[in-house]
């Protein structure tokens, strides 16, 4: 993969580590009540389901890492399409559910990486 291809999907794999930091550790703190538009009293009765939410952010982050390193390029570019593919259907529920800046920020990036993904990939 090139290295374009490489560096976004490293900032998609980026962006989701930090959701998961945010979500499962931050969500109370003053950073998470301004990100989700929380108040504390909110934010602690909603902890427990993003501290979830967190935990599958890191499963997306940790795939898109795994498709980085994965010495087989046709299996790095499955995961890679996998991952991102996932991460793109997460970003249409974000935007239609919450807000269409979710959409922009989660899923137009994993979008990019598909398509740079697939003019990159070994045939």
């Amino acid at each position: 993969m090139n290295a374009l291809g490489t560096a976004i999907v490293a900032l998609v794999a980026l962006e989701h580590a930090w959701f998961f930091v945010l979500e499962s550790f931050l969500f109370t703190a003053p950073i998470g009540l301004q990100t989700f538009h929380n108040t504390p009293e909110r934010a602690a009765t909603l902890a427990v389901l993003a501290k979830n939410q967190g935990v599958y952010n890191a499963f997306l982050a940790a795939g898109l890492v795994w498709s980085l390193v994965h010495p087989d390029p046709s299996v790095a570019f499955q995961l890679r399409a996998f991952f991102l593919g996932c991460v793109f259907v997460a970003g249409i529920v974000g935007g239609a559910t919450l807000s269409f800046p979710v959409f922009l920020l989660q899923g137009m990036p994993a979008l990019v990486g598909l398509g740079v993904a697939w003019l990159a990939w070994p045939r």
